[in-house]
């Protein structure tokens, strides 16, 4: 069975990037009746914080596909240097005890000859006989277990991804890097790998940013000896207008999922936009369910260019993603939209109308114009609450000579009418108007101001069942 696995750091809110990582990797999961892993790569101390776990959590939730099994690899610390040390003692790495001082991010204090970038290892410590390494470390000598990578033998790591084809790197170009730091924690390198290798994991879809770590990991995979090393798959970076990778410390709110959940996004059309930005179903298709999302993805789908997230500094919504979640607003069934309109206008302040197939009423009526579940709230506030804006231009309309008296009227009548439908109130306005010897548009543009506010909305008859027989009659006798 196929096994994958989305492992975010709690050091940030939960990236677009990330959430895109996190899909793809569920409909491959759903695609071949795999298995899709949550796991929280925790191991950096220093920078994790409860926050931005809880914020990984909430966007991930919001997302509302879930996961099948759930770990965290800071329970999982025994397993890593357990592993690590089962290399060491099969030679394939060597207690590096280079005082902090002189390690790697100093080459010349720690002996390198070359620029920083080009350090590969300390030949004192890689040299050091067993018996010397154990001594000192019986001393309480701190070091950094390092991997011995191969050198002077030609040896060539190669890999095949899943997105960009095959990969090849020569190990003479790979540095001794660090499984356990001297603190005897482990390196992100190790804590994945060992993690991967005891869940099982077939396949790593990631970042594009991990490709050159592959490489090291190939060669933690055979260390390991646990069967074949995954299937990898790297995914193209997201980046800003201006080509630069979309960065949390330099966007901001503009790289959060949670940016587009507290704008009034409909979860399902968030996810049908993130697989569109570096994948293609090759049918020119955009909106899709969610089966239909499992059934057309494939890794040979996502392209290997880069994929540009539109934005500006006054508007952090991209318009796609805009334009999308108001289709998806037209075509999701009104019994799935309820009860996240009922959650929207509950954070407004607005109590949802009832019974509930009312409230389904008025959101067939008013869903075709609007592009965010806030929109219920804002733009359709006037169904919701007699407290609501009125533009300029809608008391323009109030203002037309006999408007508001003819309104007052119309008013009258449809309280006497038992009947509150399309059909009676259009043949009660156009009645008095015939009487009045006005155009019926007098009536229609006034009715529309008086109780929406608002100059263009809904069909002109429907707007009365939107607000609803009460509040139309009094705010037609009010006005």
């Amino acid at each position: 069975m196929m096994r994958v696995r989305f492992a975010p750091s709690p050091t940030g809110y939960l990236h677009i990037g990330s959430a895109r990582t996190f899909i793809f990797n569920w409909l491959f999961a759903r695609k071949h009746h795999g298995t899709m892993i949550l796991r929280i790569d925790d191991t950096d101390v220093d920078r994790n914080t409860d926050a931005s776990l809880q914020s990984i959590y909430d966007g991930l939730n919001w997302l509302g596909l879930g996961w099948d099994e759930h770990y965290r690899q800071s329970e999982r610390l025994d397993l890593h240097k357990r592993l690590a040390y089962a290399i060491f003692e099969k030679d394939l790495a060597y207690r590096d005890f280079t005082p902090a001082h002189a390690s790697p991010d100093d080459p010349v204090e720690a002996g390198a000859d070359t620029p920083k970038q080009s350090w590969q290892f300390n030949p004192g410590m890689r040299e050091l006989s067993r018996e010397e390494s154990d001594r000192r470390a019986a001393a309480g000598e701190p070091f950094v277990l390092r991997y011995r990578v191969p050198r002077g033998v030609g040896r060539t790591i190669r890999f095949a991804d899943g997105v960009y084809g095959p990969q090849a790197k020569e190990a003479d170009d790979i540095e001794d890097f660090a499984l356990l730091r001297s603190s005897g924690l482990p390196t992100y390198h190790m804590a994945s790998c060992a993690d991967d290798a005891d869940l099982g994991i077939t396949n790593i879809i990631r970042g594009q940013d991990h490709l050159s770590n592959t490489f090291k990991h190939v060669l933690i995979f055979e260390a390991l000896g646990s069967g074949p090393a995954p299937e990898f798959a790297h995914l193209p970076l997201l980046i800003a207008p201006d080509g630069a990778k979309l960065s949390k410390r330099k966007h901001g709110p503009v790289v959060s999922v949670t940016t587009y959940r507290d704008a009034g996004f409909l979860p399902h059309a968030y996810i049908n936009f993130l697989c569109l930005l570096g994948w293609s179903p090759k049918n020119d298709r955009e909106q899709m369910t969610r089966q239909e999302l499992i059934d057309a993805f494939t890794l040979s789908g996502v392209n290997r260019s880069n994929a540009v997230i539109t934005f500006t500094d006054a508007d952090p919504i991209d318009p796609k993603a805009l334009w999308l979640n108001s289709q998806t607003l037209r075509t999701v069934t009104t019994a799935e939209l309820a009860p996240l309109v009922r959650q929207t206008l509950a954070a407004a302040g607005l109590a949802a109308q009832e019974p509930p197939e009312r409230l389904e009423q008025t959101i067939e009526i008013l869903r075709s114009r609007f592009a965010t579940l806030l929109d219920f709230a804002g733009r359709g506030r006037c169904c919701f609450a007699d407290d609501y804006p009125v533009a300029p231009e809608a008391e323009e309309k109030l203002n037309v000579p006999q408007a508001r008296e003819l309104l007052r009227e119309l008013g009258a009548r449809l309280e006497a009418d038992p009947d509150f439908t399309e059909a009676s109130v259009e043949k009660q306005l156009r009645g008095l108007a015939t009487e009045r010897g006005v155009k019926a548009g007098v009536l229609i543009n006034g009715s529309r101001a008086a109780l929406t506010g608002q100059t263009a909305g809904p069909s002109a008859f429907a707007v009365y069942i939107a607000v609803g027989r009460e509040r139309a009659i009094q705010r037609l006798k009010k006005v």
